[in-house]
């Protein structure tokens, strides 16, 4: 294997595990004999507990207990759920109302968790769940995302969870009101629903006086510090592990309810207990994302410079405060919200509004989306009313490579970019020279044909520093523990090539451990594009720690001075002699001398600062106006990460973006009736993309390396989705414009865009005179 900097494509090594039936995920792995956990939820979306009687459900024949919110309570528990709140605008603190672990006197999504049946058997589970008698009084449902209304909770009459601005108000108004051009858009960005291809689930056991959690998750050092806190104990008592997990997207993020109660039934039982949702249990408890609604407005100066930009959003919080979605909301969805472009005033206000819904939380990078649809959006308006190509406009507005480092509205600092550079390369690789003549040839077929064009940036996220524990084995090889946690990026292929490129040992005698509290201190856990980033600068320190310390040693050996001692990344040197050992070899040296202290190193490292990787990405749609369907016909992104470790491995990252961002524009869309329920619960009514909705994707990178970190990286895991969602908007706009379409928005399903096309024609025939 060649050295780092020549960002070797390699093979995943993972892959031949889990293509094969290999995997060893949550459910896999319960104990034998765990008991199974089963869980009874709200069938109404608000309603007054008036009585909750569990005791023949309890008597049933394999049942061993039946946990309602007074067991929590009268075990000691700390029974509300962990959040996250917004500063209010005014400088004071948003409302805090509980979300309980389980119902606490009244519920108020349809799916929330009133109690959990702990039974031999699942089915005997299910069994006693129907036995349980749950009687209440309906109350008012809330499902209008403004405020007013009837109040979800009694702190919040208003329903208002949040009020959150950012930027300078004045100074923005101002640039509009003296704007030679405003251009306003009230854009909606539908909810969607997870759909990780493996469901959430746990088991727990308790032994020896410990407890062991392990579930389907995105790291294990939250939710031990979240077990701590409810459980009343002792961190050093609590071991949480992460599998292999089938799927992340921020859903996995966070601590849920099943989690605490699986843990508190085994302690209580003494017997190990499992936990594994189903799909439409899924969909109706976990955290979704998405469901705002925005009003945008730019303004432009006679030059077609931006002057101006301001936002005003409602967002869906759902039912509680979850445990990042007002975080997600608002700083989050604040990074970035101006863009790639050179804005003198702006200034954002985001209201969360609580609704009888299933909360909304992080998903598919949640914040970045969001902040870039909007921006790339009424870009997209602004060149068509202002009758500009919509890449000159970007053009004239971006931020130039002099500019930089840039500090935003938002405080934040764009260390390094060079926008039109790679606007230019996606302009060749998409061959925008030819797009007119596919037109014609779309139109001479009775089709519309759009071309959009999305130029996102992002943020990485999540805590800046990381641990990491590098050993080495008896038989020869390393093992490196990280911090961060796989759900299918290909953590095991890229941290072992990593190491290997630093080191000179061989990729395939490192094993990659991750997810396992006991094994290493504390990590970050993955989410927001952190993890490669965050976790090879840490392993660049233990490898600096371990090159002096072996140093050290090799220089004892030879009786030589410790700085005639050098390592070229493969092999040690020693001045005047011709000893090169690996850095296996001077393991095993150590090991034979009794040095212990030098086969297990540690470190810990911060980023100095965050990267910001960005991009283009055009997207050519087709439209058959008879039926509505719309066809990506043609997809291209070129992105600026940075330096890449394995190129292969973000090509398929970005790959998977996009067809989730297609995905949410062209089909998904979740739907909940007047009284809270989910109409969209299963397969059957929620569409998620399939492969013949997906175009082949053509990908190139055009690097900028970052200043932030010393790999010049700037991260890549959600790139692909925050590109999609405006570029395949602004492709259908672009399709239905000529025809008098002035507002589309997603998802873009056949009938939406059939009934698009047919009120379009209505409107032409009634402005008609013969």
């Amino acid at each position: 294997m060649d050295k780092f900097g020549k960002s070797q494509s390699v093979a995943r090594v993972e892959d031949t595990r889990l293509l094969t039936g290999q995997g060893r995920f949550v459910d896999d792995i319960a104990p034998d004999g765990a008991l199974h956990a089963y869980v009874f939820r709200s069938s109404v979306a608000h309603a007054e507990i008036t009585s909750l009687d569990v005791s023949e459900a309890t008597a049933l024949d394999g049942v061993h207990a039946v946990i309602t919110a007074d067991d929590l309570t009268a075990a000691g528990l700390d029974t509300a759920m962990a959040y996250t709140s917004a500063p209010m605008r005014d400088g004071s603190k948003a409302p805090r109302p509980k979300r309980p672990i389980l119902a606490e006197g009244r519920v108020r999504f349809v799916g929330e968790a009133i109690a959990v049946v702990i039974a031999d058997t699942i089915d005997i589970a299910k069994d006693a769940s129907e036995l349980i008698e749950f009687d209440y009084d309906d109350l008012p449902v809330h499902m209008d995302l403004t405020p007013g209304g009837n109040p979800v909770h009694a702190e919040c009459p208003d329903n208002r969870a949040f009020d959150y601005g950012l930027g300078d108000e004045e100074a923005t108004t101002a640039a509009l009101a003296n704007a030679a051009r405003v251009v306003r858009l009230e854009v909606g960005d539908n909810r969607i629903i997870v759909n990780s291809m493996e469901p959430r689930g746990c088991f727990a056991e308790w032994q020896d006086g410990r407890m062991h959690l392990s579930f389907g998750g995105q790291g294990v050092w939250g939710m031990k510090d979240e077990l701590a806190r409810v459980m009343h104990l002792d961190k050093d008592t609590i071991r949480v592990t992460n599998p292999d997990v089938g799927g992340g997207f921020g859903m996995k993020g966070m601590a849920y309810p099943e989690y605490f109660v699986a843990a508190f039934a085994a302690k209580k039982l003494g017997r190990p207990v499992r936990w594994m949702s189903d799909r439409t249990e899924a969909m109706l408890s976990d955290n979704a994302g998405r469901d705002l609604v925005t009003m945008v407005e730019m303004g432009f100066d006679n030059a077609n410079r931006i002057t101006g930009y301001r936002l005003h959003t409602f967002s869906n919080l759902g039912a509680y405060n979850s445990q990042f979605a007002q975080m997600i909301q608002s700083f989050l969805f604040s990074r970035v919200f101006t863009g790639v472009y050179d804005i003198p005033a702006a200034y954002m206000r985001c209201e969360g509004i609580y609704t009888n819904s299933t909360q909304v939380d992080a998903y598919r990078g949640a914040g970045r989306p969001e902040a870039i649809y909007l921006i790339e959006r009424v870009m997209d308006r602004a060149a068509r009313e202002l009758d500009v190509d919509p890449q000159a406009l970007r053009r004239l507005n971006f931020i130039k490579p002099d500019q930089f480092p840039y500090d935003t509205i938002a405080n934040e600092t764009y260390d390094v970019g060079d926008f039109e550079r790679v606007l230019n390369r996606a302009e060749q690789e998409a061959d925008i020279a030819g797009f007119a003549a596919r037109r014609v040839s779309s139109e001479n077929k009775g089709k519309l044909r759009g071309l959009g064009l999305c130029y996102y940036i992002e943020s990485i996220l999540g805590a800046p520093d990381e641990d990491v524990k590098v050993a080495f084995t008896d038989e020869g090889g390393a093992i490196i523990y990280v911090g961060t946690q796989s759900n299918g990026q290909g953590h095991e292929t890229v941290f072992a090539q990593f190491l290997a490129d630093q080191t000179g040992i061989p990729a395939d005698l490192i094993e990659v451990v991750q997810g396992d509290s006991d094994q290493i201190a504390r990590g970050g856990g993955t989410g927001g594009s952190r993890s490669v980033t965050v976790q090879t600068n840490v392993t660049l320190e233990a490898v600096s720690t371990m090159v002096r310390g072996f140093s050290g040693f090799l220089a004892e050996q030879a009786g030589a001075d410790p700085e005639d001692v050098s390592f070229d990344d493969e092999r040690f040197r020693i001045s005047g002699s011709n000893v090169s050992p690996t850095m296996l070899e001077v393991a095993q040296m150590a090991r034979e001398a009794g040095r212990q202290d030098l086969l297990t190193w540690q470190a810990t490292a911060k980023l100095p600062g965050r990267s910001f990787p960005n991009g283009a990405h055009f997207c050519e749609v087709e439209i058959d106006p008879e039926t509505g369907e719309t066809s990506v016909e043609k997809y291209t992104v070129v992105d600026d990460f940075g330096n890449l470790i394995n190129p292969m491995l973000a090509e398929g990252q970005v790959h998977g973006g996009v067809a989730q961002g297609l995905g949410q524009a062209l089909s998904e869309h979740v739907v909940y009736d007047e009284d809270g329920q989910l109409l969209t619960a299963t397969f059957m009514d929620y569409a998620m993309p399939r492969a013949d909705n997906l175009p082949m994707i053509r990908f190139a990178t055009e690097a900028v390396p970052s200043t932030t970190n010393p790999m010049g990286m700037k991260g890549c895991g959600e790139a692909g989705t925050v590109g999609a969602m405006a570029a395949v908007a602004n492709a259908v706009q672009d399709a239905l414009w000529a025809r008098g379409i002035k507002q589309a928005d997603m998802p873009f399903t056949p009938h939406r865009v059939w009934e698009m096309l047919r009120d379009a024609d209505n409107r032409a025939d009634g402005n008609r005179t013969d």
